[in-house]
């Protein structure tokens, strides 16, 4: 007789170990064993290993697979089990591990396949190409895409996160924590009366009242600066987005800055010769022209689409000269300066700040990081079996993704979601806005070193998202190329891989809409441009989510740095603006506080999340891809020191992508 040991691993989350009955089937290159009921007194407990004995008549060969099975006790109690994975030790003294992470139906079978990761050309072992492209056909029919509005990227095709299959949904933890803080600020609200209160807030000091309790240091300073010209260019470079300012080597014609308007703002000197000297800069709202306001309790809301232009001074500080609220020139269109009053200046900056509110909400936060991580989740999850080894460089990095934005799409964007109901840029132009960014998307403006040169930022002093964004870029990078030209050693496999050109076609049609002007590619030639796109895929599912996301409510709790909407068109001409006025132009009470739940809400940290770098499912058993693993773990390590060492001589320090920070996934 020949006996294979079995250790069946159950998961540590709650309610993951079952008392079904558990049937097990070995199938190898030679033979395979009989179907066999793995008994055990104590059941399969939660965070339990558990050892059996199968007996088979002779040597299976090489292992291909294992089939379990779960079937309810006395057909009476149904419930689920999360096996973490089989280790099975064969008669030659073998270990061979098989991954599962997945939860386990009753009267449902699921078929593992071994750890060590092939290509699909590789795996030629007929029974092996059978079940390889079974579970690709069971994978497809699982996940499919949807249209979710014409003109944007396409999603996952389930309306609700409980019709998601289990594996991929949230865990029992994280669900109840994410629901829990949910209902508990909604109540807050409630209890206070300020989530229906439609008046005017009657001073800014008002809002430290809201704010009591919650003193962190980036609030404080934000309460204290908002209105500086300091930090609102400081912002451009390190505040929620700071992917919109770019190098200005000539004013836009529907600009017309004068040197006589700037000439105090800049000491003496021209816009000609500082823009020689690469210090004038520009940021550029016109994605905005033309869309209308949202309606938000009963009131019209107003738009606009400004332009900024910056001045890099000599004390290496970013500072506004010049704010034109509108596209198109005209009388009643002035250009605001630093030189006016200062009631028409701080005006014209909050108008600005609502825009950017718009930009980084709907394009570089929703669009650029959320729906395009979904994407690459579903092609992931359509294109590559588990044993891929793109699938399992991946697989940390798609964790809770399609769940946070079917969320996403039912309470935030919905019709009766937030931004839909507090935010300026809702309504009709929400649609309008997600269609035009999407058609505006570039591979260059995803892949942060292209993106840095693209808009002349080498040399901006101070930039600490170019800085850390960077390095984390050439960290991943570097394991990437590393992981997968242990597999793809040569350019010829990748062009033989069908799995992956599937994958890259899927992406390019799915989500970028088959747009070649989008730089995308449709398929991969050689093992650079692989490495490029999969690094690309990683920094933007980790490094720029965590970049745009974790900082909201630090930096837009204090609703006049970050108002979502504003309810005063925009001055005509000088002169005019009074504190009074200000106040009654900023968002009421309601829509500041529901933002402020929600903003809250979007940043807290939740017990089951990840840091890049951690690979909770024991995905691999090949000695070069767990060195790897242990090496790009190090050189984080490196990084969260380094960056913190640079925060400590830090007036503000900028945490938001030191590497314990980053979430390997978009999961919030």
């Amino acid at each position: 007789m020949m006996i294979y040991t079995v250790t069946a691993h159950t998961g540590k989350q709650l309610l993951a170990g079952t008392t079904n009955l558990i049937y097990i089937q070995l199938r190898g290159t030679e033979a395979e064993s009989e179907e066999q009921n793995l008994k055990h007194l104590q059941g399969f407990r939660q965070g339990s290993e558990r050892a059996f004995k199968i007996d088979c008549k002779a040597s299976l060969g090489e292992l291909v697979s294992v089939e379990i099975y779960s079937k309810p006790f006395m057909g009476l109690l149904h419930n689920q089990w999360f096996c973490d994975k089989i280790l099975i030790k064969t008669p030659e003294g073998d270990e061979i591990l098989f991954p599962c992470y997945s939860w386990l139906e009753s009267n449902e079978r699921l078929v593992l396949r071994p750890a060590k990761a092939s290509l699909v050309f590789q795996d030629i072992n007929p029974i092996a190409q059978r079940q390889r492209t079974r579970q690709l056909e069971e994978q497809q029919k699982l996940f499919r895409w949807r249209v979710y509005a014409e003109g944007t990227p396409q999603v996952i095709d389930y309306d609700t996160p409980l019709a998601l299959p289990a594996e991929v949904r949230f865990s029992f933890t994280k669900e109840t924590e994410f629901n829990f803080n949910a209902g508990k600020q909604l109540a807050a609200l409630k209890l206070t009366g300020l989530a229906d209160s439609r008046r005017s807030w009657e001073s800014l000091s008002q809002l430290e009242v809201i704010l009591c309790g919650k003193k962190v240091k980036t609030i404080e300073y934000i309460q204290e600066h908002w209105d500086e010209d300091e930090f609102f260019g400081y912002q451009f470079l390190n505040g929620l987005n700071p992917m919109m300012i770019q190098r200005c080597s000539k004013l836009p014609k529907n600009f017309p800055v004068t040197d006589d308007m700037v000439k105090d703002s800049l000491r003496g000197s021209s816009l000609k010769q500082e823009m020689k000297k690469g210090n004038i800069f520009l940021s550029d709202y016109k994605m905005l022209d033309g869309l209308v306001g949202n309606v938000v309790n009963g009131r019209q809301q107003y738009l606009t689409a400004p332009l900024v232009l910056l001045y890099s001074n000599p004390h290496g500080m970013m500072l506004p000269i010049a704010i034109q609220l509108k596209q198109k020139p005209s009388k009643e269109n002035p250009i605001f300066l630093p030189t006016d009053s200062k009631a028409d200046w701080k005006l014209a900056k909050i108008f600005v700040r609502n825009a950017e509110f718009g930009v980084h909400e709907v394009d570089f936060h929703l669009l650029r990081t959320h729906l395009l991580a979904e994407v690459f989740t579903v092609a992931t999850l359509r294109s590559l079996p588990p044993l891929h080894p793109l699938y399992k460089l991946l697989f940390p990095h798609i964790r809770y993704t399609l769940q946070i934005n079917i969320m996403a799409r039912n309470r935030l964007i919905s019709k009766d979601g937030v931004i839909n109901v507090y935010a300026g840029v809702g309504g009709e132009s929400l649609a309008k806005f997600l269609k035009r960014a999407t058609t505006s998307l570039t591979y260059s403006a995803l892949c942060l070193p292209d993106n840095i040169s693209e808009r002349g930022l080498e040399n901006v002093p101070h930039y600490y998202y170019r800085d850390d964004g960077m390095k984390l870029w050439n960290i991943i990078n570097k394991f990437v190329a590393a992981f997968l030209s242990h597999y793809y050693q040569c350019d010829a496999h990748v062009q033989k891989d069908t799995e992956l050109q599937r994958w890259i076609s899927e992406i390019f049609t799915n989500g970028f809409l088959g747009r070649d002007g989008s730089g995308i590619p449709s398929s991969l030639q050689t093992v650079t441009e692989l490495v490029k796109f999969v690094t690309m895929v990683i920094f933007t599912a980790s490094a720029q989510h965590a970049a745009l996301n974790n900082g909201q409510f630090e930096f837009g709790s204090w609703m006049p740095n970050f108002p979502s909407a504003l309810r005063k068109p925009p001055p005509k001409e000088k002169g005019q603006t009074t504190e009074d006025s200000i106040l009654e132009t900023l968002p009421d009470v309601s829509t500041t506080v529901n933002i402020m739940a929600v903003l809250r809400l979007l940043t807290q940290d939740c017990a089951d999340q990840y840091p890049l770098g951690h690979f909770p499912e024991n995905l691999h058993d090949e000695e070069v891809p767990c060195k790897l693993i242990e090496e790009f773990q190090k050189d984080l390590r490196e990084l969260s020191d380094l960056i913190e060492e640079r925060n400590k001589n830090l007036e503000l320090p900028y945490t938001y992508l030191n590497p314990k920070n980053v979430d390997n996934s978009v999961a919030i």
